[in-house]
């Protein structure tokens, strides 16, 4: 369960045409599931975990497509609302949001960050890890 919050939010899937963020991976319900693993296997990953009513995640939002676009094919970008899918707090070890983590190509995490975190950290933690 949740145990802490993001300024005045809860925790959440961007989800692609039921909230106004983006989602590189599709349209998924809570419903359906998540249709893909998490790492991606084979390829590093960075998984950002927030909710559309968190004002750091709304923030993050317009960059975070426009990384998913930029890295596609080379690094996994997801963006996960775990307020509509509350699972995913717990089987990521949540407590506050928006939280990144990343993962690289063997499925090992490297790196846990809490709160906002530009686009330029992230590029940076990226290249760090190898992709270009």
């Amino acid at each position: 369960m949740i145990k802490k919050f993001c300024a005045a939010s809860l925790v959440a899937l961007f989800l692609l045409g039921t909230t106004p963020f983006p989602s590189p991976i599709g349209v998924v319900s809570a419903d359906q599931g998540i249709p893909f693993e998490i790492p991606v296997k084979g390829m590093v990953t960075m998984v950002d975990l927030g909710a559309p009513f968190c004002p750091p995640c709304k923030a993050m939002a317009p960059f975070l497509e426009k990384l998913e676009k930029d890295y596609k094919g080379k690094a996994a970008i997801l963006v996960l609302d775990v307020g509509r899918t509350p699972d995913l707090s717990e089987r990521f070890g949540i407590t506050e949001i928006p939280t990144q983590i990343f993962y690289n190509t063997k499925g090992k995490e490297v790196l846990r960050h809490i709160g906002f975190m530009s686009e330029e950290a992230i590029r940076a933690q990226l290249k760090k890890m190898g992709v270009h």
